[in-house]
């Protein structure tokens, strides 16, 4: 049985403080429709791909933080999106802010996580981000904030990986590509294919040396962790200028050779389709033949507290 399919990172452009989701999730079907014309069977949307990327702000009103996270996955204004995808028989991964019962506060009101639904529209793995950037203290004399660890509690689900799509699927968040451990979290269970969303700003006003260097540091991490753990990585980010700020954009699909085969031209909302074949993970996986090679006793370093 062939398990070659086409794939796509679904860009989005800009989303205003202001978006409604229902708006949102309209330019979510378009995407789709687009998918669907080019005979996807899943597609990747960003991280907090239903709102603006709010953490750039430290917000005091407890209600438009609770705003901006879901009580359910579906809810009413994202069941459109399932029943789209579901009409077309293709499946999605979806990043949002997701609500945890009980809290009202302006701060750790839940996770920044990221569901896969297969092409029936069945929810099969769902993941919460580990490595949260930025501060765990609003700084209001940054000229950027990041206040992830300030709104989401750490992730608590480890680094799960699904039987889906004829493999082995995991997920990650943004921050999580720059580590590397939590690539091999992934290959350590034999995934084949990861699915990443992502908001990234294009400039770093506090480190302006790094600002040339932002796209490699974006791509670098992910084509090596491609090539060291034998899989595919599809990667959709937020792009344009959005509240004032750039986002990065760079969408891709990265080959398990390491190789970038496909990439964003825009800063808008787009489709980056690509035809993947998960068998051809194998010929790295047996390269990184992790039960011959890999030296566990060595590494008790990796996992102490420094």
């Amino acid at each position: 049985m062939s398990r070659s399919f086409t794939i796509a990172a679904a860009q989005l452009g800009p989303i205003a403080r202001d978006e409604p989701r229902r708006a949102v999730v309209a330019r979510m079907i378009a995407l789709l429709d687009r998918a669907a014309a080019a005979d996807c069977r899943f597609v990747v949307f960003p991280e907090m791909a239903l709102t603006t990327f709010f953490p750039r702000w430290h917000l005091t009103d407890p209600a438009e933080v609770f705003s901006y996270f879901e009580e359910s996955m579906p809810g009413p204004e994202t069941q459109p999106l399932f029943e789209a995808a579901r009409a077309r028989g293709i499946g999605f991964y979806l990043g949002y802010c997701e609500a945890v019962a009980g809290r009202t506060g302006a701060d750790h009101l839940g996770f920044n996580s990221s569901i896969l639904v297969d092409p029936d529209g069945r929810i099969v793995s769902r993941y919460r981000k580990v490595h949260l950037p930025g501060n765990a203290v609003p700084d209001d004399t940054l000229k950027l904030q990041h206040l992830e660890p300030w709104y989401f509690i750490d992730g608590d689900l480890g680094f799960p990986v699904a039987d889906t799509l004829s493999g082995r699927v995991g997920m990650l968040l943004c921050n999580d590509r720059r580590w590397p451990e939590a690539w091999r979290m992934l290959g350590l269970q034999g995934a084949e294919l990861v699915c990443l969303g992502y908001n990234s700003p294009s400039q770093l006003p506090d480190n302006p040396r790094q600002n040339p260097l932002r796209k490699m540091h974006h791509l670098m991490p992910m084509q090596a962790a491609a090539y060291q753990n034998g899989l595919w990585i599809v990667a959709a980010a937020k792009a344009g200028m959005e509240e004032g700020c750039h986002m990065m954009g760079h969408s891709c699909v990265i080959a398990p050779s390491g190789e970038v085969v496909a990439l964003s031209s825009g800063d808008g909302d787009e489709l980056l389709p690509y035809r993947i074949d998960l068998d051809a993970t194998a010929e790295y996986k047996r390269f990184f033949d992790f039960a011959t090679y890999r030296r566990p006793n060595a590494y008790g370093l990796l996992t102490e507290p420094h």
